[in-house]
């Protein structure tokens, strides 16, 4: 395509198999797109491209991603606010008729939409793209999260803010082999925190400040431009690994294994609750995932 579209807070570059967006820095750029910097974004990745009316005299151009094809977003789960979300593009209202031509040319490079029923494929595919490279570490409010990019997250403890209960276990080190995925939860609302996932579904507290497989955020402590893209990252390794190539026969032994199993439904659960899966296709879908335990 070859065009170029410039923005409020960031440029679209259109490219033969990918859209690149290029974040601006800035004081009034959301700190999220400062720390994403820039994401190449192929053009398998997106499922639709629409345009609409802004606030205050724009329009606003999004190129919509598969569920499941960004770590970012996975990690997100619906929860970024709009003027924070990296696949929208505000524009001055006067740019529209070039946002309409650009849309169109978007959406005739967007490929179909693959069948989204099948969570072993999605799973074993891995995410089409890359995760931000964000902060290796980040303040919790009860704890410092450090994640060394492949293999290890760890959680230390802060000496005032950390509960008895997370006290009692000590600080915290995760292979990310024994981790099935994340649960981010944004600090701009009450209760945020992140949650590592151990594989095997093992019972855990429900509070995430009695968890010693969570950190908590408040109080300025687990920004999102700073735990989104550290969720991201962990993600991405998650499915990394699970990726890696097995011995002979080790994938028919896991077909049963409840952990990887409740993974593939929560999987379905996600493509269910974004309208994706109807009611009757979740409940036969979920059916058969649970006669294989």
């Amino acid at each position: 395509m070859g065009d170029v579209l410039a923005g409020i807070h960031a440029t679209w570059e259109f490219e033969s198999d990918a859209l690149v967006i290029r974040f601006e820095r800035g004081i009034r750029t959301p700190r999220l797109f400062q720390a994403l910097r820039e994401r190449r974004v192929p053009y398998e990745a997106l499922s639709a491209a629409t345009l609409a009316p802004g606030r205050r005299g724009t329009v606003v151009l999004h190129a919509v991603p598969r569920p499941g094809a960004d770590p970012l977003m996975e990690a997100a789960a619906g929860q970024l606010k709009e003027t924070c979300d990296p696949y929208r593009l505000a524009l001055p209202a006067d740019r529209e008729e070039l946002a309409a031509r650009l849309r169109d040319e978007l959406a005739a490079v967007i490929p179909g939409r693959p069948d989204p029923l099948d969570p072993v494929d999605r799973f074993d595919s891995g995410f089409l793209v890359a995760a931000p490279q964000g902060p290796i570490s980040f303040k919790a409010y009860d704890g410092k999260a450090t994640f060394d990019g492949t293999s290890e997250v760890s959680f230390r403890w802060s000496s005032t803010m950390a509960t008895s209960e997370k006290w009692k276990t000590g600080d915290q080190v995760f292979p990310v082999r024994e981790l099935s995925g994340v649960e981010w939860r944004t600090p701009d609302s009450p209760g945020g925190f992140l949650r590592l996932l151990p594989r095997g579904g093992a019972p855990r507290p429900e509070r995430p400040d009695h968890d010693p497989a969570s950190v908590v955020f408040g109080l300025g402590y687990g920004p999102v431009h700073d735990s989104l893209p550290f969720a991201a990252a962990v993600l991405a390794a998650i499915r990394a690994k699970d990726r890696a190539p097995v011995p002979a026969g080790a994938r028919s032994a896991a077909h049963g294994d409840p952990g990887a199993i409740a993974e593939r439904i929560r999987h379905l659960g996600e493509l269910h609750r974004a309208g994706l899966v109807t009611d009757e296709e979740f409940a036969a879908k979920k059916t058969e995932l649970l006669a294989e335990l």
